[in-house]
């Protein structure tokens, strides 16, 4: 089964590499970018089969690891 995480800064959060990749975007003429915010995007092959164990696993992941979870909110897509 695959699943899809994509880990964002939660609102408030300051972004400096955000603002940095808007700030690049204008320099090169880019118009119109108001803001940009940075985040990751993770795939995860597992070996569960059942959705719900695999969504159990993965919030235990992003808890632990894959998520700094006092800046950081995460959402979980998966694939059967």
């Amino acid at each position: 089964m695959r699943a899809r995480v994509h880990i964002t800064l939660k609102p408030g959060v300051l972004d400096p590499q955000g603002k940095a990749i808007a700030s690049t975007l204008a320099r090169m003429g880019f118009a119109g970018v108001d803001d940009v915010r940075q985040g990751k995007y993770l795939e995860l092959d597992l070996a569960e089969t059942d959705p719900a164990a695999a969504r159990e696993q993965l919030d235990a992941m992003c808890a632990r690891l894959l998520a700094n979870t006092v800046i950081e909110d995460y959402t979980i897509d998966i694939a059967e």
